[in-house]
């Protein structure tokens, strides 16, 4: 009795203990999941994106280029100011602006004009008389060319000097021009004129300086911007998009971009700065840009024998070397050009205007999206085209934010950078600050200096991986005036490739300069980076930039008038840059494609073996290491897009998804190398540094195949095989990342 009592009672327990546990996970089981479950596995709201492309408003836009160019806001002037607090106010609005809004502080080394003493190029007899004055200021259309904070136009980080001689007509001052030049006459203590494009504003001294050149003067050749017209009459702005001929296109003439006395350090009051005197590639010489108009008195004076056709422009006269110096028929005969710069350096404050939105989910990781506030003059499409683009965006999404309707997934980082025409200086000077944080939470940074260019066609460069994220985002855009056609099958007819696994495909450029502000963000951090605007059409003109660039005709007017009227390209871009904006904050798997990156490797490669592997193979190098590992990223890129497309990654544990995503958002930094281009200042990317050589290549590669092949010697091929090797293990690594975890 007792044990069958015992064994009941058991029984009886186990019973009882099975229907709690049953009840137990029955409740459990159909309890409601917590509320950050279903935020951690929510995509991108594509009725969100319909919305935001509803509301950005091209009026808004427009208002907000009237207001940013209503004065000259040259870096670090009063101007300046004025824009910065425009910005905070915007940002910092209770009903439409950001989570928060302030101003980052740098100390930065910029380069002015002396107000006191214009800056002067003349014509001088031996007598010292002078028989011909350059302009000092530009030709006023518009009460904007006659504000007294216009500076004067001058070529910023030049020395001052004083420098006399006999001029001498250098094409565009490119190291083979003045080679050529220097066969037929004695350069020794001349000025050359040379024209832009061709190489860099500071080479066009620094190539001369060897020669025995003593000073530059550069202008904007008609042919190159204005496809050769020259009248204001009826020909050139006011009457049209052309540059006025005393236009005068402004600039900083230095190599490195970010305050150049504290490399890979941010200005802060405190920081080391290196002395003034050990900065490099800054011009040696005086070097000052002039008009077309004021060039063409020059050059159709030069005596000497003719130079090739490819050197000629639009100037309805013979173009020659130079005597050096002017013909002797010429009322100039026995003269010399005479350059008085009176240029000075100081140290000023510099601001950046930063907002942020906090990311609900994953807040330690940062989309950002920047453009440069300061302009050479008014500065109506670079950058306020941009800045006016980005205000609307922050209205539209800060409003979203502020109503409680959204919130994104990521952090978005706003970034209004101070003197970046300077050489990019607020942006350099934010990602040495916060370099570890960036390096390693940035998802990606979008770049739109001057959103629109004319109002053609989009054009947009950016690292492989991003192609896909802006073609889709451009796929859902109405191209202006075209409204049964998207940006994006516009955008194809203007500028295509033939991809071997897409087809036909809109062409995207590459980010291998320093040309605006993603420069730091890819060169020195590795952050997928894209830089987006709107553009004309290249077989109408042979502009190679907007004409009226850096001047002061680049106004609110000449914008409205000649640039965007309407300004529905403006509308088109802050629709394409902002969905692209919201679907990396909110895409619960990043919306970046490393088999994209996989194709450009292999046309890079392809290209490499049919320029050098011949050779190579007779100086014992081998390209196969090269090979394979451009073959083993293309394997483990499909390995990682078949993981992608195979995981129900909603329904997956949200470790894996961050895995995932931490593959390709760290993607571009095993491609750093912080010792691949020591002559290079914050160039470490592997594949997207900047090459002299122009082939579509690796430019690390090609950089030093075409040294070696020219001078043969044995220590020029082993930095070849350096590079090789560098390629090679950079690409391994990268493979690396995106193979399961070892």
């Amino acid at each position: 009795m007792i044990k069958q009592a015992i064994i009941g009672i058991l029984c009886a327990s186990v019973i009882l203990t099975a229907g709690i546990l049953i009840g137990h996970y029955g409740i459990v089981k159909n309890s409601p999941a917590p509320s950050w479950v279903m935020d951690v596995a929510k995509d991108v709201d594509e009725s969100l994106i319909e919305k935001f492309l509803s509301e950005v408003d091209n009026l808004n836009i427009q208002e907000n280029l009237k207001e940013l160019t209503k004065v000259p806001h040259m870096a670090t002037t009063a101007g300046d100011e004025e824009t910065v607090q425009f910005m905070l106010k915007r940002w910092q609005d209770p009903e439409t602006g950001l989570d928060e809004a302030w101003r980052e502080e740098y100390v930065v080394y910029l380069s002015f004009p002396d107000a006191k003493n214009t800056n002067k190029v003349t014509v001088v007899s031996p007598t010292e008389t002078v028989l011909y004055t350059a302009r000092e200021k530009e030709k006023s259309y518009t009460p904007d060319q006659d504000d007294t904070e216009v500076v004067q136009p001058y070529a910023a980080y030049s020395p001052a000097g004083h420098p006399k001689g006999k001029l001498v007509y250098a094409n565009q001052g490119k190291p083979s021009d003045y080679q050529l030049l220097n066969e037929t006459v004695d350069l020794r203590g001349t000025i050359a004129i040379t024209k832009y494009g061709g190489a860099g504003r500071a080479a066009k001294a620094i190539n001369a300086a060897p020669y025995g050149v003593i000073g530059v003067l550069v202008y904007t050749e008609p042919l190159d911007m204005n496809d050769g017209l020259m009248s204001d009459a009826n020909e050139t702005y006011p009457h049209s998009w052309y540059l006025p001929p005393s236009g005068v296109e402004r600039g900083a003439y230095n190599s490195h971009f970010g305050d150049l006395l504290t490399p890979y350090l941010a200005a802060k009051d405190e920081t080391y700065r290196i002395p003034a005197e050990d900065i490099t590639g800054n011009p040696p010489i005086p070097i000052q840009p002039i008009g077309f108009e004021d060039a063409y008195k020059l050059i159709c004076e030069l005596g000497g024998a003719e130079v090739p056709t490819s050197w000629r422009g639009s100037f309805n006269c013979s173009y020659n070397f130079g005597g050096p110096g002017f013909k002797s028929t010429s009322h100039f005969k026995n003269s010399d050009v005479k350059l008085d710069i009176y240029n000075r350096e100081e140290l000023k404050n510099s601001s950046n205007v930063m907002g942020v939105i906090r990311g609900s989910v994953e807040p330690d990781r940062y989309v950002i999206y920047g453009n440069h506030r300061d302009s050479w003059v008014h500065g109506a499409i670079d950058p306020s085209s941009g800045t006016s683009v980005m205000l609307e965006i922050t209205r539209v999404l800060g409003r979203m934010v502020k109503q409680g309707k959204w919130r994104p997934r990521r952090s978005i980082i706003f970034g209004s950078w101070g003197a970046e025409e300077f050489g990019l200086i607020g942006s350099a000077e934010y990602t040495e600050q916060y370099f570890t944080k960036l390096s390693e939470r940035t998802v990606a940074y979008i770049n739109v200096d001057i959103a629109v260019f004319a109002n053609a066609t989009l054009r947009a460069s950016g690292m492989p991986s991003v192609q896909d994220v802006i073609f889709r985002a451009s796929k859902q855009v109405n191209a202006p005036g075209l409204d049964s056609t998207s940006v994006y099958d516009n955008w194809i007819k203007f500028s295509n490739r033939t991809s071997p696994t897409h087809g036909i495909i809109p062409k995207i450029g590459y980010l291998s300069g320093a040309g605006s502000d993603y420069a730091a963000f890819v060169h020195y951090l590795g952050i997928a980076s894209m830089d987006i605007s709107y553009t004309y059409d290249k077989s109408k003109t042979n502009a190679r930039i907007y004409p009226a660039y850096h001047t002061a005709y680049d106004t609110f007017d000449y914008s409205s008038r000649f640039i965007d009227p309407g300004f529905v390209s403006h509308q088109a871009i802050g629709r394409t840059a902002g969905n692209v904006l919201i679907r990396l904050a909110d895409s619960l798997v990043l919306p970046l494609n490393c088999s994209d990156y996989a194709e450009i490797l292999e046309d890079y490669l392809n290209t490499a073996v049919t320029l050098y592997q011949e050779l190579l193979k007779t100086k014992t190098i081998s390209m196969e290491p090269l090979k394979s590992a451009v073959a083993r990223f293309r394997s483990a890129a499909a390995h990682l897009d078949q993981v992608i497309r195979t995981s129900d990654l909603a329904n997956e544990t949200p470790l894996k998804v961050r895995r995932i995503n931490d593959q390709l958002m760290l993607l571009d930094r095993a491609f750093l190398n912080p010792l691949a281009f020591p002559d290079k200042y914050a160039y470490r990317h592997v594949i997207w540094a900047s090459s002299s050589v122009g082939n579509a290549t690796f430019p690390g590669l090609a950089d030093a195949f075409a040294k070696a092949e020219s001078s043969n010697e044995p220590k020029d091929w082993a930095k070849v095989h350096y590079h090789l090797s560098v390629l090679t293990q950079a690409i391994d690594g990268a493979a690396n990342t995106l193979v399961d975890v070892i």
